[in-house]
């Protein structure tokens, strides 16, 4: 048995958030979708976008046993990374019933005999060219998608209560107050506030909360991340593990190795991992007509259906200080951003517009500010890494293209 988390032609529209990760690896709702589905027992394999084979444990011939193994679960790694979507896989794998889950043209999962993937080369697109796949019968199942990138806030404000208790249930904590739980050696200075009446609190293991601050649930603090003194994290906080949090925080996502560590405002907004927020730095999430907020998605126009939406903000990226984000921008990988950003910003950009400046970062000043902050934190980059951000360089150069002709590349001095 196993499952296999594949990725469809849409998970570009997910951009920023997918560039760096597949979007199984999208933190959302205090979850990610392949962490979730690792709870069924079996073995979880990704079959992903060519840039990032090498960066996670992908499909190859050892990984399953197709001869031996009965069934294979292949699912869209789009899923929404909810408790109801753990609860209806773990039903159907039960009956074992042979199937397929098809929402408006889109294969979102089925459940096959592992023999039938003998000729798959494992490239997603390939799937449905499978023999006789059309054949397999079609199963009624519920199993949201992520469309567009503002779905991650969207839906992480909808799962992150229910999924917050199925943690609770599945992990070790001690109650320090009343739902406040802490993992092992997560502490919180007596100074602190906790209000845990419209959710509870969940410290992971090494996490800290320092003096006089204040936590409202639901919240999650993922392993060895800090919350700093005279800090507001507000309600629907999920961060990912070694992240800093400071200043005024709320209804937002921060991935891991991450630092939004000074005063200023974060809300309903997705930050990637290894992201720096200068001291100052804030976000809008809120139109002064107090209209639904609409996001720039690729060359698409969305309405989000959304009063409150921040900013969704790629990996590597960091800010000056006192940097101002309006409502709804959409921030790439890899970017420096200073003063006001009034509209989204591709990959690969040092973007000053304020000040009468816009040039790109070269790939290589990217992989040495990637070194350093690496070294920061006590990791060493590999040649993988490096190698991801040389190949994301080109895969976003017609995105700059678009932002801007003849974009000048002016390395960063170093």
């Amino acid at each position: 048995m196993g499952i296999i988390l594949f990725e469809d032609a849409k998970v570009a529209d997910l951009a920023p958030a997918t560039l760096t990760r597949p979007a199984a690896m999208i933190p959302c709702g205090g979850y990610q979708l392949a962490e979730l589905v690792e709870s069924l027992g079996v073995p979880l394999l990704h079959a992903t976008r060519p840039h990032l084979r090498g960066t996670v444990p992908n499909v190859c011939g050892e990984s399953i046993d197709f001869e031996r193994a009965e069934l294979v679960l292949i699912l869209n790694a789009r899923c929404v990374p909810s408790i109801g979507t753990l609860r209806a896989l773990a039903e159907w794998w039960a009956t074992k019933e042979v199937g397929r889950v098809i929402h408006e043209g889109t294969l979102v999962a089925a459940l096959i005999p592992a023999n039938a993937l003998g000729q798959w080369d494992f490239d997603p697109q390939s799937l449905a060219a499978l023999p006789d796949f059309d054949s397999i019968p079609v199963r009624e199942l519920t199993l949201p998608l992520l469309d567009h990138p503002h779905q991650i806030i969207q839906y992480h404000l909808e799962i992150l209560a229910d999924n917050l208790a199925h943690r609770l249930q599945q992990g070790s904590y001690t109650e320090a107050a009343a739902g406040t739980y802490l993992g092992p050696a997560a502490t919180i200075h007596p100074s602190a506030t906790v209000d845990a009446s419209e959710g509870i609190i969940l410290l992971e293991r090494g996490s800290t909360v320092g003096p006089y601050s204040y936590l409202r649930g639901p919240l999650h603090l993922g392993p060895e991340s800090v919350v700093l003194p005279h800090s507001s994290i507000g309600t629907h906080v999920a961060a990912e593990n070694n992240c800093k949090l400071g200043g005024e925080v709320s209804c937002s996502v921060i991935a891991s190795y991450s630092n939004k560590a000074h005063f200023g405002f974060l809300g309903h907004s997705y930050l990637g991992s290894w992201v720096n927020l200068g001291a100052g730095t804030t976000n809008s999430n809120l139109k002064n007509t107090y209209g639904e907020v609409s996001v720039q998605s690729g060359t698409q126009r969305v309405a989000t259906g959304m009063q409150f939406f921040g900013c969704l903000i790629g990996d590597h990226t960091k800010t000056a200080i006192q940097t101002g984000i309006l409502t709804g921008k959409m921030v790439g990988i890899c970017n420096m951003l200073y003063g006001t950003i009034a509209e989204n910003v591709p990959s690969f950009v040092n973007y000053a517009k304020q000040f009468g400046k816009v040039t790109a970062v070269s790939a290589e000043v990217a992989a040495t500010i990637q070194q350093r902050t690496y070294a920061r934190r006590g990791r060493t980059q590999n040649q993988a890494d490096r190698q991801l951000l040389l190949d994301l360089y080109d895969l976003t150069q017609p995105e700059r293209a678009r932002f801007a002709a003849n974009l000048p590349v002016e390395p960063l001095v170093l």
